[in-house]
């Protein structure tokens, strides 16, 4: 009796790929382990720490105080009327996000070596649960923000306007995923041959903000470094961000046109960089 022996098989691991392919249905039917990656990344973060989840608070709310101290009081730069706390926080927030996408993403291969030379699984799953991971915790951040800026509210130092703003939130929410993520998956394709690159992206981040308008705004920046400072793709969106909930900022099209080009542009070539790399990293890292 004759038979297909492919069907025999419930999955089949075939040697060749599109770069582009991203193997959705795969991530789909490997969505538990997607979930169970977000779970690990979790538990590990509280794993012998007395404070578990409230450190989620605590480090952008300490770094808010001495924002608010080293630039609002001692440098004085401006914060668009805004009160500095609630200002230095948006910024935070936003950047927080984006860092943890794109460095914690640039450590993937590195960091899960022994699994990838172990079993197969859509390599995707791992960069994508680091996203929704972070995720949650920008989720808890954000309820810092949302009580702060109530706060300031109830004293009158701010108002609260619910208009078609609110909708860039969850778009620019996604273009900070994406960004990190597209950006990440670059990185750590090429620390497969370039070790020093995880080194260079840890303090090369940190020097990054300074390039965006975490700890000032836009109209603040003089106008011989403003075309520099919006060629950040965080830039605009860090304003657009503002803008969204608080209605202060230089929310600008054409710098939201900028960033969701170079957001496409670092998803579509971190995939096909990182797609061309795990098939043969396990041998070269």
């Amino acid at each position: 009796m004759e038979h297909d022996e492919k069907n025999d098989w419930d999955i089949i691991i075939e040697g060749s790929s599109s770069l582009f392919d991203l193997k959705l249905q795969d991530l789909w039917n490997y969505r538990d382990l997607l979930w169970m990656f977000v779970k690990r990344d979790f538990v590990s973060f509280y794993k012998q720490t007395i404070l578990g989840p409230i450190w989620f608070f605590i480090q952008p709310l300490f770094t808010t105080i001495i924002y608010t101290f080293i630039f609002g009081g001692l440098a004085s730069l401006s914060t668009d009327g805004l009160p500095q706390p609630l200002f230095y926080l948006a910024g935070i927030t936003a950047w927080n996000y984006f860092a943890d996408c794109l460095t914690k993403t640039s450590n993937v291969f590195k960091d899960n070596l022994q699994i990838f030379g172990k079993v197969y699984f859509p390599r995707l799953i791992l960069p994508l649960s680091i996203i929704v991971s972070n995720l949650v915790r920008f989720a808890v951040q954000m309820i810092l923000f949302i009580i702060l800026m109530f706060y300031y509210f109830f004293q009158n130092d701010i108002a609260l306007i619910f208009s078609w703003n609110l909708l860039l939130f969850p778009i620019l929410v996604v273009l900070m995923a994406f960004l990190g993520l597209g950006l990440g998956l670059i990185v750590t394709a090429m620390t497969t041959k370039y070790r020093d690159l995880a080194f260079l992206v840890t303090f090369g981040v940190q020097l990054l903000m300074y390039t965006t308008t975490v700890i000032y705004p836009l109209s603040a920046a003089p106008s011989k470094f403003k075309r520099i400072i919006e060629l950040n793709p965080m830039t605009g969106i860090i304003e657009a961000f503002r803008y969204s909930l608080l209605g202060k900022g230089e929310f600008n099209v054409s710098n939201i046109g900028y960033s969701i080009f170079v957001t496409v542009f670092a998803m579509l070539f971190g995939i096909i960089i990182f797609n061309r790399t795990e098939k043969t990293f396990v041998d070269s890292i």
